[in-house]
């Protein structure tokens, strides 16, 4: 690591935090890529004059933003900035994309299953009958970021895996004709179960973030109900809110 990092004794800001400023602005500008390593923490600390719990603390500060990880025989490795999405109706896929990730998808159900009342009232059909039910795992460079749960009307389009695992699902409704044209969204956060914590390499009870779409094309009708988890190290919902006068 060849950083020009400095930190200012007479300055009333705390030294780990002058560290830490530096070291996140670094990942935020590109001068620390995905994937470095930082330096040991005692050639750090020696290199500027810190103790080592300082420069601990300074690292434990980014590791808990998420942008660094402590990885067992490997060292303190920058991770990935945290994706800001906008609240439009837009695809993770495409705002992974947007955000300079690289997104990946691992399909883990697709099925058709009897809609439970949540789906049919959220689809506008009837409770038991078929909906096509698609569980994935999306990924950016390698790292979990969020459980997708969708359940579609049937016949709606061709949805094979290897499709879902090559690309979006809004990507395949809009080349199958589908023109999507408003949603009902839903945020809220609640601690992660148990198979929601191995999924998304976090501990049982984390903090997750959730939210529930409903999805509907320019005719009106419904066509995906979305029940979404997301780890909100690496994630987080963006709002832009206007003045009335």
């Amino acid at each position: 690591m060849s950083l020009d990092l400095r930190v200012d004794r007479g300055s009333p800001v705390p030294l780990y935090f002058q560290l830490s400023q530096q070291l996140e602005s670094a990942i935020g500008n590109g001068a620390l890529t995905p994937g470095s390593l930082l330096g040991n923490e005692i050639e750090l600390a020696a290199r500027l004059g810190l103790s080592r719990p300082t420069v601990r603390q300074a690292i434990q500060s980014l590791v808990d933003k998420g942008l660094l990880v402590r990885r067992r025989g490997v060292g303190t490795q920058v991770v990935h900035s945290q994706v800001k999405r906008p609240l439009e109706l837009s695809s993770l896929y495409d705002d992974l994309e947007a955000a300079g990730q690289r997104p990946a998808t691992k399909v883990l159900v697709n099925t058709v299953v009897p809609a439970d009342a949540t789906v049919a009232g959220a689809l506008g059909v009837a409770e038991g009958s078929d909906v096509h039910r698609v569980e994935r795992l999306r990924l950016a460079h390698g790292e979990p970021m969020a459980y997708l749960i969708n359940h579609l009307p049937p016949g709606l389009l061709d949805l094979a895996t290897d499709q879902l695992q090559a690309t979006g699902l809004y990507r395949l409704m809009r080349s199958a004709g589908i023109t999507l044209h408003s949603a009902r969204q839903s945020i809220g956060a609640r601690g992660a179960t148990a198979a929601e914590a191995e999924r998304l390499t976090e501990h049982e009870g984390a903090p997750l973030l959730t939210m529930r779409r409903t999805t509907y094309d320019d005719t009106g009708r419904a066509v995906e109900f979305g029940d979404h988890t997301y780890r909100p190290t690496r994630y987080s919902f963006e709002f832009q809110l206007l003045v009335r006068s």
